[in-house]
């Protein structure tokens, strides 16, 4: 033991330094030893507070914002899953009401009527809708909105006639704007037809012979008169013997 005035160890009754009795020495050093501990629990006490503390301890600001992106307000993710998805129920859509008038609609049904079963030009169209009846105008309008593709129509009109007769390339094109097809389109039927206009000639100069008798130049100009080229001409009337 230590004497706690001056330092000396002691070994009697008495500090043989400054003569402090031993009681005393036992007595602080009591003291002493009964505060190391006292100090000791504390941090001991202090330590587990703080593990136990540390489990518990809030959410930095980072991990809060990342648990609020985990867990969204249910009210709000209905919604936004509701426009996302498009589950929402959609607006019902209203019928637009025609604005034809019934005589308009009657035009347009009948153009179509007449388009199923023969080919016609708008002018054509509009002429047979009249003698059907309908006004000029409703005539116009069923030709103007049928749909129908004009260059189509004088293409099938080129085939129907030279399933009847012959044609040159010429007559073919008066025929057809005869019929109401304009230029443009009377010769896009002449040019996509497919017609072998020698051989055209030839049927034509046969048809000619079986009406009356001809001389071979008499035929070559008829033929000429067709519209078949000279070279044309001349083919149809050699085949046909002369």
């Amino acid at each position: 033991m230590k004497c706690p005035k001056c330092g000396k160890k002691v070994k009697g009754q008495f500090c043989p330094n400054c003569g402090t009795p031993v009681s005393a020495v036992q007595g602080a050093s009591q003291k002493k030893k009964f505060h190391w501990w006292y100090i000791l629990i504390i941090i001991v006490v202090i330590g587990v507070l703080g593990s136990i503390g540390g489990e518990d301890e809030p959410a930095t600001a980072d991990q809060s914002d990342q648990q609020q992106a985990g867990q969204q307000d249910p009210a709000v993710s209905e919604d936004e899953e509701t426009t996302t998805t498009g589950t929402s129920e959609p607006a019902e859509t209203e019928t637009q009401a025609s604005n034809l008038t019934a005589g308009q609609q009657n035009a347009l049904d009948k153009a179509d009527d007449y388009l199923r079963f023969t080919s016609f030009s708008h002018d054509g169209l509009v002429e047979q809708l009249e003698f059907e009846g309908f006004t000029a105008e409703e005539a116009v309008f069923a030709a103007d909105n049928c749909g129908a593709d004009w260059n189509e129509q004088a293409l099938m009109k080129a085939h129907s006639y030279l399933d009847m007769t012959a044609f040159s390339y010429t007559g073919l094109i008066d025929q057809l704007e005869f019929e109401g097809f304009t230029s443009e389109q009377a010769t896009y039927g002449a040019d996509n037809c497919g017609a072998d206009w020698n051989e055209q000639a030839v049927l034509k100069a046969a048809s000619y012979l079986d009406m009356t008798s001809f001389s071979r130049a008499g035929l070559i100009e008829q033929l000429e008169f067709e519209g078949f080229t000279t070279e044309q001409a001349t083919y149809g009337v050699e085949q046909n013997g002369l």
